[in-house]
Protein backbone atom coordinates (compact mmCIF):
# COMPACT_ATOMS: atom_id res chain seq x y z
CA UNK A 1 0.00 0.00 0.00
CA UNK A 2 2.80 2.64 0.99
CA UNK A 3 5.00 2.18 -2.39
CA UNK A 4 1.38 3.08 -4.71
CA UNK A 5 1.05 6.13 -1.98
CA UNK A 6 4.73 7.46 -2.41
CA UNK A 7 3.99 6.69 -6.07
CA UNK A 8 1.06 8.86 -6.04
CA UNK A 9 2.85 11.41 -3.52
CA UNK A 10 5.59 12.11 -6.73
CA UNK A 11 2.25 13.50 -8.88
CA UNK A 12 1.32 15.77 -6.06
CA UNK A 13 1.97 19.32 -7.65
CA UNK A 14 -0.60 21.22 -8.56
CA UNK A 15 -2.71 18.27 -8.80
CA UNK A 16 -3.15 18.30 -5.43
CA UNK A 17 -5.60 20.69 -5.25
CA UNK A 18 -8.64 22.02 -7.84
CA UNK A 19 -10.85 19.91 -9.99
CA UNK A 20 -7.58 16.80 -10.27
CA UNK A 21 -7.63 16.80 -6.48
CA UNK A 22 -11.20 16.53 -6.42
CA UNK A 23 -11.20 13.40 -8.72
CA UNK A 24 -7.99 11.95 -7.35
CA UNK A 25 -9.14 11.60 -3.82
CA UNK A 26 -12.80 10.30 -5.33
CA UNK A 27 -11.43 7.68 -7.43
CA UNK A 28 -8.72 6.18 -4.89
CA UNK A 29 -11.75 6.22 -1.99
CA UNK A 30 -13.93 4.81 -4.51
CA UNK A 31 -12.57 2.27 -7.30
CA UNK A 32 -9.09 1.30 -6.01
CA UNK A 33 -9.56 -1.64 -3.27
CA UNK A 34 -7.83 -0.92 -0.18
CA UNK A 35 -7.76 3.35 -0.30
CA UNK A 36 -9.55 6.16 1.39
CA UNK A 37 -9.94 9.62 -0.17
CA UNK A 38 -7.87 10.65 2.69
CA UNK A 39 -4.81 8.80 1.43
CA UNK A 40 -4.40 11.72 -1.53
CA UNK A 41 -3.72 14.00 1.36
CA UNK A 42 -1.36 11.63 2.62
CA UNK A 43 0.30 10.63 -0.49
CA UNK A 44 1.25 14.88 -0.65
CA UNK A 45 3.77 14.25 1.99
CA UNK A 46 5.94 12.11 -0.47
CA UNK A 47 6.24 15.03 -3.01
CA UNK A 48 10.26 15.28 -2.69
CA UNK A 49 11.11 17.87 -5.60
CA UNK A 50 9.64 20.45 -7.90
CA UNK A 51 10.94 18.21 -10.87
CA UNK A 52 8.95 15.29 -9.57
CA UNK A 53 6.50 17.06 -9.18
CA UNK A 54 6.08 18.64 -12.16
CA UNK A 55 6.90 14.76 -13.86
CA UNK A 56 4.25 13.63 -11.71
CA UNK A 57 1.80 16.01 -12.79
CA UNK A 58 2.38 15.85 -16.44
CA UNK A 59 1.70 11.90 -15.40
CA UNK A 60 -1.55 12.23 -13.44
CA UNK A 61 -2.72 15.03 -16.40
CA UNK A 62 -2.23 12.14 -18.99
CA UNK A 63 -3.91 9.36 -17.47
CA UNK A 64 -6.91 11.50 -16.93
CA UNK A 65 -6.87 12.87 -20.46
CA UNK A 66 -6.18 9.44 -21.50
CA UNK A 67 -9.48 8.20 -20.30
CA UNK A 68 -11.65 10.71 -21.65
CA UNK A 69 -9.92 10.01 -25.06
CA UNK A 70 -10.86 6.21 -24.91
CA UNK A 71 -14.48 6.54 -23.29
CA UNK A 72 -15.05 8.92 -26.17
CA UNK A 73 -16.64 6.11 -28.60
CA UNK A 74 -18.68 4.58 -26.67
CA UNK A 75 -16.32 1.60 -25.43
CA UNK A 76 -13.42 0.63 -23.70
CA UNK A 77 -11.04 -0.90 -26.38
CA UNK A 78 -8.29 -3.41 -25.30
CA UNK A 79 -5.55 -2.11 -27.80
CA UNK A 80 -5.93 1.56 -26.58
CA UNK A 81 -5.55 0.51 -22.86
CA UNK A 82 -2.66 -1.75 -23.47
CA UNK A 83 -1.08 1.28 -25.42
CA UNK A 84 -1.22 3.00 -22.49
CA UNK A 85 0.30 0.41 -20.32
CA UNK A 86 3.26 -0.20 -22.47
CA UNK A 87 3.74 3.44 -22.87
CA UNK A 88 3.80 4.04 -19.32
CA UNK A 89 6.03 0.87 -18.91
CA UNK A 90 8.36 2.58 -21.95
CA UNK A 91 8.83 5.45 -19.84
CA UNK A 92 8.53 5.15 -16.08
CA UNK A 93 9.79 1.30 -15.89
CA UNK A 94 7.30 -1.61 -14.70
CA UNK A 95 6.55 -0.50 -11.27
CA UNK A 96 5.68 3.38 -11.52
CA UNK A 97 3.71 1.73 -14.66
CA UNK A 98 1.50 -0.60 -12.38
CA UNK A 99 0.62 2.22 -9.73
CA UNK A 100 -0.43 4.39 -13.37
CA UNK A 101 -2.28 1.97 -14.49
CA UNK A 102 -4.59 1.42 -11.35
CA UNK A 103 -5.22 4.55 -11.13
CA UNK A 104 -6.03 5.07 -14.62
CA UNK A 105 -8.39 2.31 -14.62
CA UNK A 106 -10.01 4.13 -11.81
CA UNK A 107 -10.24 6.94 -14.18
CA UNK A 108 -12.08 4.87 -16.24
CA UNK A 109 -14.60 4.13 -14.08
CA UNK A 110 -15.34 7.16 -13.06
CA UNK A 111 -18.19 8.87 -15.31
CA UNK A 112 -18.37 12.33 -13.58
CA UNK A 113 -14.65 14.09 -15.14
CA UNK A 114 -15.12 17.61 -15.74
CA UNK A 115 -13.00 17.20 -19.08
CA UNK A 116 -13.02 21.58 -19.12
CA UNK A 117 -12.13 22.07 -15.68
CA UNK A 118 -9.43 19.30 -15.59
CA UNK A 119 -7.91 21.50 -18.77
CA UNK A 120 -8.33 24.36 -17.11
CA UNK A 121 -5.91 23.60 -14.35
CA UNK A 122 -3.51 21.91 -16.57
CA UNK A 123 -3.24 24.79 -18.76
CA UNK A 124 -3.13 27.79 -15.95
CA UNK A 125 0.08 25.10 -14.13
CA UNK A 126 2.29 23.88 -17.57
CA UNK A 127 3.59 24.95 -20.07
CA UNK A 128 2.94 25.57 -24.13
CA UNK A 129 4.86 22.34 -25.23
CA UNK A 130 3.96 20.26 -22.18
CA UNK A 131 -0.05 20.32 -23.72
CA UNK A 132 1.70 19.88 -26.97
CA UNK A 133 3.04 16.71 -25.58
CA UNK A 134 -0.23 15.82 -24.01
CA UNK A 135 -2.25 16.03 -27.04
CA UNK A 136 0.47 14.11 -29.45
CA UNK A 137 0.13 10.86 -26.64
CA UNK A 138 -3.61 11.21 -26.94
CA UNK A 139 -3.67 10.78 -30.64
CA UNK A 140 -1.05 7.76 -29.85
CA UNK A 141 -4.35 6.62 -27.86
CA UNK A 142 -6.79 7.19 -30.47
CA UNK A 143 -4.55 5.73 -33.36
CA UNK A 144 -3.99 2.59 -31.30
CA UNK A 145 -6.84 0.30 -32.27
CA UNK A 146 -6.09 0.93 -35.86
CA UNK A 147 -7.90 4.16 -36.76
CA UNK A 148 -8.50 7.53 -35.49
CA UNK A 149 -12.49 7.95 -34.98
CA UNK A 150 -14.75 10.56 -35.40
CA UNK A 151 -15.74 10.78 -32.09
CA UNK A 152 -12.04 10.19 -30.88
CA UNK A 153 -10.89 13.27 -32.71
CA UNK A 154 -13.65 15.30 -31.68
CA UNK A 155 -12.54 14.35 -28.19
CA UNK A 156 -9.10 15.29 -28.45
CA UNK A 157 -10.07 18.81 -30.42
CA UNK A 158 -12.31 19.51 -27.57
CA UNK A 159 -8.94 19.22 -25.20
CA UNK A 160 -6.99 20.98 -27.24
CA UNK A 161 -9.63 23.99 -26.82
CA UNK A 162 -9.52 23.77 -23.64
CA UNK A 163 -5.67 23.92 -23.68
CA UNK A 164 -5.59 26.86 -25.80
CA UNK A 165 -3.90 25.15 -28.91
CA UNK A 166 -4.77 26.99 -31.92
CA UNK A 167 -6.42 24.91 -34.16
CA UNK A 168 -2.94 25.17 -36.44
CA UNK A 169 -1.42 23.28 -33.45
CA UNK A 170 -4.09 20.93 -33.31
CA UNK A 171 -3.80 20.31 -37.20
CA UNK A 172 -0.09 19.44 -36.77
CA UNK A 173 0.05 17.09 -34.29
CA UNK A 174 -2.84 15.06 -35.95
CA UNK A 175 -1.69 14.89 -39.41
CA UNK A 176 1.30 12.80 -37.68
CA UNK A 177 -1.18 10.41 -37.42
CA UNK A 178 -2.60 10.50 -40.79
CA UNK A 179 -1.10 8.88 -43.80
CA UNK A 180 -1.90 11.48 -47.04
CA UNK A 181 -0.49 13.66 -49.58
CA UNK A 182 -1.29 16.15 -47.29
CA UNK A 183 0.19 15.35 -43.91
CA UNK A 184 3.30 16.70 -44.64
CA UNK A 185 2.75 20.16 -45.14
CA UNK A 186 0.07 20.03 -42.49
CA UNK A 187 2.63 19.36 -39.89
CA UNK A 188 5.05 22.52 -41.51
CA UNK A 189 1.61 24.22 -40.94
CA UNK A 190 2.19 25.41 -44.10
CA UNK A 191 0.18 24.96 -47.48
CA UNK A 192 1.15 23.75 -50.94
CA UNK A 193 1.94 27.02 -52.30
CA UNK A 194 4.65 28.02 -50.08
CA UNK A 195 7.86 29.24 -51.48
CA UNK A 196 10.83 27.49 -50.93
CA UNK A 197 12.20 30.44 -48.62
CA UNK A 198 8.96 30.00 -47.10
CA UNK A 199 9.03 26.32 -46.65
CA UNK A 200 12.84 26.70 -44.57
CA UNK A 201 11.06 29.03 -42.82
CA UNK A 202 8.16 26.94 -41.33
CA UNK A 203 10.63 24.14 -40.99
CA UNK A 204 12.71 26.12 -38.58
CA UNK A 205 10.16 27.52 -36.64
CA UNK A 206 8.68 23.96 -36.13
CA UNK A 207 11.70 22.70 -35.41
CA UNK A 208 11.88 25.17 -32.53
CA UNK A 209 8.27 24.12 -31.49
CA UNK A 210 8.73 20.35 -31.10
CA UNK A 211 12.62 20.64 -30.06
CA UNK A 212 12.69 17.95 -27.30
CA UNK A 213 14.83 19.92 -25.04
CA UNK A 214 11.39 22.62 -24.39
CA UNK A 215 10.48 19.41 -21.90
CA UNK A 216 13.79 19.37 -19.91
CA UNK A 217 12.11 20.13 -16.63
CA UNK A 218 9.31 17.10 -16.86
CA UNK A 219 12.74 14.89 -17.13
CA UNK A 220 14.21 12.13 -19.51
CA UNK A 221 11.41 10.29 -19.47
CA UNK A 222 9.24 12.73 -21.33
CA UNK A 223 12.10 14.20 -23.47
CA UNK A 224 12.60 10.88 -25.10
CA UNK A 225 8.65 10.77 -26.00
CA UNK A 226 9.10 14.31 -27.59
CA UNK A 227 11.59 13.43 -29.96
CA UNK A 228 9.26 11.31 -32.09
CA UNK A 229 7.05 14.79 -32.83
CA UNK A 230 10.76 16.35 -33.65
CA UNK A 231 11.50 13.53 -36.18
CA UNK A 232 7.94 13.74 -37.70
CA UNK A 233 8.84 17.23 -38.55
CA UNK A 234 12.06 16.21 -40.03
CA UNK A 235 10.42 13.47 -41.76
CA UNK A 236 7.88 15.89 -43.67
CA UNK A 237 10.50 18.63 -44.36
CA UNK A 238 12.38 15.85 -46.02
CA UNK A 239 9.33 14.66 -47.74
CA UNK A 240 8.72 17.85 -49.46
CA UNK A 241 11.87 18.76 -50.44
CA UNK A 242 12.15 15.37 -52.12
CA UNK A 243 9.26 16.41 -53.78
CA UNK A 244 10.08 19.78 -54.81
CA UNK A 245 14.10 18.52 -55.92
CA UNK A 246 15.42 20.50 -53.42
Amino acid sequence: MSNFIKWLGAGLGFAVGGPIGSVLGYVVGNFIEGFTAGDVQRASTYSTSSRNSQSGDFEISLLLLSAVVIKADGKIDQRELSYVRLHFKNMYGEERANHAFKLFKGFIKNNNISTRQICMQIRQNTTHATRLQLLHFLFGIAKADGAVIEAEVNAIKTIAGYLYISHQDFESIKAMFYDSSESAYKILEIEKSVSNDELKKAYRKMVKKYHPDKLQHLGDEHVKGAEDKFKQVQKAYEQIQKERGL
